[in-house]
């Protein structure tokens, strides 16, 4: 895992020592994500510098340091991530093509060598991995970029004037002195909705994030073609609606098993010290059992915990991993860890992100790093696995709401509503000793609240909306913002199917999946310079889900059957079985309490209004509403503070 950083200089007016500086100053930015070496490669005639930041990972011999050459010099590369394959692909270049002029055994190596044998594209589709590749063609004068699949490893490009850039983070490409930072308002309006900035946009103007699973051609005169796609989750999503497997349950869960073991025996390959998050729950469990059947010493795993019950997992985690036999770490952090962690957001995620998670995310990744340089995950099991509520639970809820007339929803929501939300909390505790275990939730006050918001959508589309919203109308927010929808949002990009649960899905993995879930354990993990690996991320598996039939994601009203019946071979059912609990921090009381003078400091008005970016009467009146307890708007306070801390650290 490392940092890239570059850019073409269309004048061609700079020196190689200039050019070489500036890359260095973009590099050194990002100086975390690649903290063992950095180097810059420069050609002064076409006025282009890359930059590259090393977390030495496979081959940590000087070998492995990039920019790095393909043995005939028609190709130089800047890269970011891993190919897990590349030793079958190294295989089969000394076959087939009777390479076997190896420097090192590093993964970018092959990578060039490849590409150099097969050609660009032909490559991406035999690698498996995460990657953000910087390529330059010197033959043809042609810069290419590309992301993985899933989007696991993050890429920015723009132009601005006479200069193209690109970078991992967005600060990289701040410290360009041609570049003029510049807020997209309509973006602004995406973050305030999502609390994060769907791609293909940015928080800035003249940046773009590359989409997953597609490529950019950059020609010698700035011309910029694509994206081009060269692999496609509509078109996997689509095979699996129409080509759903048909074998034995048994079958098919033998199949994924297999397919699961190989995918991180192979993630498993490290020359530094390897380890894995557990939470506990059903994917990280999962992923470390099986890691054990392919390791031969004790796997190292990680979890942090909180002395609020409502957002522990550690007994839980420390108890699978001592069933497991791992070697597990554990760590108790206190609020002023967790409160310490706060002003370092507009440093890490170098634009507004606001999923609260990223709080814990940031401290288990700084007590993992301590022990270990990769650590494997089990991101992206809800997504493709139906392990979210609203898989499961959201789309019955749907078919019953859709079945009462608008008006009797909006009265029942509106009641809903009237009660706070911490008194619906109070009153779920006192009643607990009697509740059926399926009408235990945590903290109930938030999900009737959230219940309500959601019980007036018109449609069911305009209820994953409203589901995966924290502004309803953030263009009332924005000074002259208008909210753009995304290109998942149109139909033409969707796959076709009449199953909602389905739908969400795919809308899950395409959106909520790489721009939060990964865009938090990137930066998150990344700021201290551990690598993250998500096996369920692997192409194959991905594909193998979306083949599932429906019977074996949901049964029972619980999602990810067929995960859990491959883990509960490794560990007890007893062990795993209990009320999903997300990872998250008590926003509402910290905001109440020891960060109620920043809150107040954040959201004055005159503050609001010189700046020039959101209104702020209707901010206010929420933070009233808060405060007073009528309504529970934690996390839209949140997405709003965490822009307007943004602001004052980067504008």
């Amino acid at each position: 895992m490392c940092g890239i950083s570059g850019f073409i200089d269309l004048t061609r007016s700079l020196d190689s020592e200039e050019l070489s500086r500036r890359a260095g100053l973009m590099g050194k930015s990002q100086q975390s994500r690649g903290p063992d070496a950095d180097a810059q490669w420069v050609d002064q005639e076409i006025g282009i510098a890359f930059d590259h930041r090393r977390l030495a990972i496979i081959d940590l011999t000087e070998e492995g340091i990039q920019p790095m050459h393909s043995r005939s010099g028609r190709y130089v590369t800047v890269f970011n991530g891993e190919i897990y394959n590349y030793a079958e692909l190294r295989s089969e270049l000394e076959t087939t093509a009777g390479f076997n002029g190896w420097r090192g055994h590093s993964d970018t190596e092959v990578l060039l060598e490849a590409i150099e044998q097969w050609g660009l594209e032909k490559s991406l589709e035999r690698f498996s991995g995460m990657f953000a590749i910087a390529l330059w063609d010197r033959r043809e004068r042609q810069l290419f970029l590309v992301r993985d699949r899933m989007g696991e490893k993050p890429l920015f490009y723009g132009r601005q004037g006479d200069t193209f850039y690109f970078a991992s983070e967005l600060k990289a490409i701040r410290q360009l002195e041609s570049f003029k930072p510049e807020i997209n308002r309509d973006a602004l309006c995406s973050y305030l909705r999502y609390h994060y900035v769907p791609s293909p946009g940015t928080i800035y103007n003249k940046v773009s994030s590359l989409m997953p699973g597609t490529w950019i051609r950059v020609d010698y005169d700035g011309t910029v073609s694509g994206p081009f796609s060269y692999w496609s989750l509509k078109d996997c999503a689509q095979k699996g609606v129409d080509l759903s497997f048909t074998a034995s349950s048994g079958e098919i869960t033998d199949t994924l098993e297999d397919l699961l073991l190989k995918v991180i025996e192979r993630e498993m390959v490290s020359d530094v010290p390897l380890g894995a998050f557990l939470s506990g729950g059903v994917d990280s469990s999962l992923i470390v059992a099986l890691m054990q059947q392919c390791a031969l010493a004790p796997v190292k795993t990680f979890t942090i915990g909180f002395d609020d019950k409502a957002y522990n997992e550690a007994e839980e985690a420390a108890k699978v991993a001592a069933y497991i036999g791992t070697e597990h770490t554990e760590l108790y952090v206190t609020p002023a860890d967790a409160l310490d962690v706060i002003p370092k957001i507009p440093k890490i995620w170098d634009q507004p992100f606001s999923d609260a998670s990223q709080v814990p995310t940031h401290l288990v990744s700084m007590m993992t790093r301590k022990h270990v340089t990769v650590a494997l995950s089990g991101d992206g099991g809800d997504e493709l696995f139906a392990g979210y509520n609203r898989h499961f639970k959201g789309c019955g809820l749907w078919d019953k709401l859709a079945s009462v007339p608008p008006g009797i929803r909006k009265f029942t929501a509106e009641s809903l509503q009237k009660v706070p939300a911490n008194e619906w909390n109070a009153f779920f505790e006192i009643i607990d000793p009697v509740l059926p275990r399926k009408l235990k939730m945590r903290l109930p006050g938030q999900k009737l609240h959230k219940l309500a918001d959601v019980m007036t959508a018109a449609s069911a589309r305009d209820y994953y909306l409203k589901l995966t919203s924290n502004w309803f109308d953030p263009e009332k927010l924005v000074i002259n913002g208008w909210e753009h929808p995304g290109p998942y949002q149109s139909p033409v990009n969707q796959p076709e199917t009449s199953c909602l649960t389905e739908w969400m899905q795919f809308m899950d993995a395409a959106t909520y999946l790489p721009d939060d879930i990964m865009t938090k354990v990137d930066r998150a993990a990344m700021a201290v310079s551990l690598e993250t690996r998500a096996p369920f991320l692997d192409h194959e598996i991905v594909e193998f889900s979306q083949r599932l039939p429906m019977s074996l994601k949901i049964q029972h009203g619980r999602g990810k059957k067929i995960l859990r019946d491959i883990l509960y071979k490794y560990v007890p059912q007893r062990l795993i079985e209990r009320p999903k609990m997300g990872f998250g921090i008590p926003i509402d009381s910290w905001l109440r309490g020891p960060l109620r003078d920043w809150v107040e400091d954040l959201l004055n008005p005159v503050r609001m209004m010189n700046e020039g970016y959101l209104h702020p009467e209707p901010i206010r009146k929420m933070w009233a509403d808060h405060l007073s307890g009528k309504t529970d708007a934690q996390y839209k306070i949140w997405n709003i503070l965490v822009f307007q801390s943004w602001l004052r650290y980067w504008m």
